[in-house]
């Protein structure tokens, strides 16, 4: 089956204008089948008190770009919730725009591992992270995201 193009517009429309990608300023950006791309727009909203990135940014970022990797590989009606993350902060993030490339490992019916890096805009790596997510059936899917916003429903991810 093939995805449906309308479906992955609507995602990425729905996800970045929710409350806490909108926080982040971190819109989903590309969708495909082991793949996604995020950018996400550093600036003071993301500084701890010392005046750097917060990790947990590095963290929300890198946890974003591997669920959506997953996501268009996982059947429909299914959902993900992370169960274990690792991330390596290699180089700290300036401000400005930032990609974050995101890609699959293994999807599997129970298990999802995924990776993803950030980038400055000069291509330097800054930081590398994996997570390991449960498959769910029925629980935290695209139809729950539409229906906490309301937002109407989503055409179906595949077409034949």
């Amino acid at each position: 089956m093939k995805l449906n193009e309308e479906h992955l517009q609507r995602v990425m429309q729905l996800m970045s204008s929710g409350p806490y990608f909108k926080l982040l300023s971190m819109p989903i950006i590309e969708l495909g089948t082991g793949r996604s791309v995020i950018e996400i727009d550093i600036g003071e909203k993301h500084l701890n008190a010392f005046g750097s990135v917060h990790g947990g940014v590095y963290a929300s970022a890198i946890d974003t770009a591997a669920y959506w990797a997953a996501y268009c590989e996982l059947p429909e009606k299914s959902g993900l919730t992370t169960i274990d993350m690792n991330i390596s902060i290699l180089a700290p993030a300036k401000s400005g725009k930032h990609i974050v490339r995101g890609r699959s490992i293994k999807v599997g019916r129970t298990i999802a591992l995924c990776e993803a890096e950030i980038f400055d805009s000069g291509e330097k790596k800054l930081a590398h992270g994996t997570s390991k997510m449960l498959v769910t059936s029925g629980y935290q899917t695209i139809d729950d995201v539409a229906a906490f916003s309301g937002a109407p429903s989503l055409p179906p991810k595949f077409i034949k």
